[in-house]
């Protein structure tokens, strides 16, 4: 079932209708409009995508008005501050298209431009060169036409180039319109330029591909590369040439999320095809910011859901929250809790332990419902699959480290959840305090601790342990000795020498001497068959307390 995610925020809105709006100005300044009007257009654009009391175009060569024409002249074909009286902040982005300077867009407000508004100016100055460019590159047509019939085959040619640029806005513009994704733009660039097409990340993963058969394994530099060569492409602020390939960034609001790459070991891409390559770059950035933005709600809304369902909210709450992301509460269900740490190396471990379990979730299936919280990841899990096989394959997606499962009890009803969620706590932590492997653990296998759990009257139990335990557990509190867990292992092994000392790490003798110290101070026959029960019982009680405790 597809899942319906909540919808983008009013600033990522914000962002997308502005984007959509620069392209319509990009089409109008392209389609008639003289290079007045074109100047009219953008200087008019400015104040509705950004806080400003000042915009102006002063192209190449302007001398008035004279001190900003001195100092957009001083820039040259890059951007930078500039200075506008009245008003604190002013920039000056160049009408560049490709490697023509024709100017500048100035604008200016009353504080810094935020993230979003100066990516909306870049955009801005970016469609008015484009447009610019492609007046003056009509007007000489015209021109020429009309005067030299020498010159029909340049003709031509700036008449296809006009046309190409057309198509290329047309095209690009289509597929901003219709939504078709990263898939869609690949494909578009594809049919502009005759280039192999790839969509990456901005850790240079392969999203999407057009043109020849796709490389398997896809490249992929070394993370310290990339970010050098991400780097390097943001000075630039527009295609970068890198080896075979050609690279354009997609970065709204200043934040890199990924780029459009043409394969170009012959060195083909022209003009034509670097225009067609930028203007993708800018249809990019707005699908990424919508992707992420939809991503973002999801998560949001996967989180909630789980939050209501562990925290016992009202249960019709929980279904249509469940129901808007295609999700099916109404049957059997058990709540998972897994927590680890990665293998050395590894950075951000809640979000690598988080992705690990929703990838090995959705391998084996357990179930989709998957969110981080606090030190642990909760699933959701709508099968019954072999639990330990799913807890190393956790391991497995995580590159190796630490990972420990606790399985509660199954719900049948939304009402179950807390219950389950509880019980898969407590099997994550029994088998911790009781200093056993890793491992997957279902709370309905605890046994004698599943029973101690579910006594109502915890004073009973403590005094039990008191009977049984008192005189160690004082002796261990006055002398920061650990005869109650040196007598709980040995009593998990079954009284085997070898095996106690191995687990607790001492030499042999060292372990016989604190076995007789036990003797001494419980005054106990550990040969005796009830006695032997009764401690088993009387340490177990006392692990499956201080979980208790700790975890109120």
């Amino acid at each position: 079932m597809r899942v319906t995610a909540a919808p983008p925020d009013r600033t990522e809105r914000a962002l997308l209708s502005s984007m959509r709006s620069l392209l319509l100005l990009g089409k109008m300044m392209a389609e008639g409009a003289d290079e007045a009007q074109i100047l009219l257009l953008a200087s008019g654009a400015a104040p509705s995508v950004a806080r400003c009391g000042y915009a102006r175009v002063v192209l190449a060569g302007d001398t008035e008005p004279r001190e900003l024409a001195a100092a957009v002249a001083g820039l040259g074909p890059s951007e930078g501050e500039v200075a506008v009286a009245g008003l604190r902040h002013a920039w000056a982005w160049p009408l560049r298209r490709t490697d023509d300077h024709l100017g500048h867009l100035v604008v200016a407000g009353p504080t810094e431009f935020s993230g979003e508004e100066t990516f909306l100016l870049r955009a801005l100055a970016q469609q008015t060169g484009d447009a610019l460019a492609n007046r003056r590159l009509h007007d000489q047509e015209q021109a020429t036409a009309a005067t030299l019939v020498a010159v029909n085959d340049r003709l031509r040619g700036t008449v296809e180039a006009l046309r190409r640029s057309m198509d290329i806005h047309s095209r690009l513009t289509a597929v901003a319109v219709s939504g078709e994704g990263r898939d869609g733009i690949a494909r578009a660039v594809h049919e502009l330029t005759g280039l192999d097409v790839a969509i990456e990340d901005r850790h240079g993963n392969l999203q999407a591909w057009a043109g020849s058969e796709r490389p398997t394994p896809y490249p992929k530099e070394s993370p310290a590369c990339r970010e050098r060569l991400l780097a390097r492409a943001a000075r630039e602020a527009r295609p970068l040439r890198h080896g075979a390939q050609v690279l354009a960034l997609a970065h709204p609001q200043g934040d890199t999320l990924g780029a459009i790459v043409l394969r170009d070991p012959e060195h083909r891409a022209g003009e034509a095809e670097l225009m067609a390559l930028e203007h993708s770059a800018t249809i990019l950035a707005m699908e990424l910011a919508r992707v992420r933005s939809l991503a973002e709600s999801e998560l949001r809304l996967r989180r909630d859901v789980v939050d209501e369902l562990l925290g016992g909210t009202d249960e019709e709450s929980s279904l249509a929250r469940a129901m808007a992301l295609g999700y099916d509460l109404q049957r059997p269900h058990r709540v998972v809790v897994v927590e680890g740490r990665a293998g050395h190396g590894r950075a951000h471990d809640d979000d690598v332990l988080f992705q690990a379990v929703r990838r090995a979730a959705r391998d084996e299936p357990a179930g989709s419902l998957v969110v981080a919280r606090r030190d642990e990841v909760v699933l959701l899990a709508d099968s019954e699959p072999d639990w330990e096989h799913l807890r190393r394959a956790v391991l497995r997606e995580m590159g190796g480290g630490r990972a420990r499962m606790g399985v509660g009890q199954r719900c049948d009803q939304v009402g179950d959840f807390p219950r389950s969620y509880r019980q898969a706590r407590l099997a994550l932590r029994l088998p911790a305090q009781a200093e056993q492997d890793d491992r997957a653990v279902r709370f309905d296998d605890l046994g004698v601790y599943q029973l101690l759990v579910g006594v109502e009257d915890l004073g009973e139990v403590e005094r039990f342990v008191q009977r049984w335990l008192g005189k160690l557990l004082e002796y261990d509190a006055c002398r920061s000795s650990e005869l109650v867990r040196t007598l709980a292992h040995h009593l998990e092994r079954g009284g085997n020498y070898e095996l106690t000392a191995k687990s607790l790490i001492v030499h042999r003798n060292t372990l016989k001497y604190r076995l007789q110290r036990i003797r001494q101070i419980a005054e106990v026959d550990l040969n005796d068959p009830d006695v032997w029960f009764n401690l088993h019982l009387a340490t177990r009680a006392w692990r499956t307390l201080d979980v208790l405790r700790t975890s109120r």
